[in-house]
C-alpha cells in the first residue's frame, strides 16, 4: 500500500493552484515584491511556482520535465532579494496560506518549507545598503 502524498491529502492542484493564485494576486499590489517581476514574466513566475509546489509536495513532476533541476538558488540569484523582500514574500506567502486553510497537520509542514525557502533565497545580507 502508497502512502498518501501531502499534494493529495491536500486536494491537489486545485488547492495549490488557489494557494499560488492568492499570492501573486498579493505580489501585484506589494511596493517591496512587485519591482522584482517584470509586467510580461508575472504569468510565468506564477506558472513556475505552482509547478514546483507540487512536484516538491508529490504531484505531477511537470516542473522537473520543462525546467529540469529546480536550482532554486541559482535561479534567483540574478534578483536582489534581501531582508525586506524575504520578509514581504512570507508575509504575502503567510495570508495566502491562512487563506486556504488547510488542516494544521498539513499547513505547517508547507509553511515551514516556505519559510526555509524564503530564507535560503536571501541573496543579500541584512545590512546591505539598498
Amino acid at each position: 500500500m502508497t502512502e498518501q502524498t501531502l499534494y493529495d491529502a491536500v486536494g491537489g492542484e486545485p488547492t495549490f493552484r488557489r494557494l499560488v493564485g492568492d499570492f501573486y494576486r498579493r505580489v501585484r499590489n506589494d511596493p517591496v515584491l512587485r519591482p522584482l517581476y517584470p509586467e510580461d514574466q508575472l504569468e510565468a513566475a506564477e506558472q513556475r511556482l505552482l509547478l514546483f509546489l507540487v512536484q516538491y509536495w508529490g504531484g505531477p513532476t511537470t516542473y522537473s520535465q520543462t525546467r529540469g533541476h529546480p536550482r532554486l538558488r541559482r535561479r534567483h540569484m540574478p534578483f536582489r532579494i534581501g531582508a525586506a523582500e524575504r520578509d514581504a514574500w512570507l508575509a504575502n506567502m503567510r495570508a495566502a496560506l491562512d487563506g486556504i486553510g488547510l488542516a494544521p497537520e498539513y499547513e505547517q509542514p508547507v509553511w515551514d518549507h516556505l519559510e526555509r525557502a524564503a530564507y535560503l533565497m536571501q541573496n543579500v545580507a541584512d545590512d546591505a545598503v539598498r
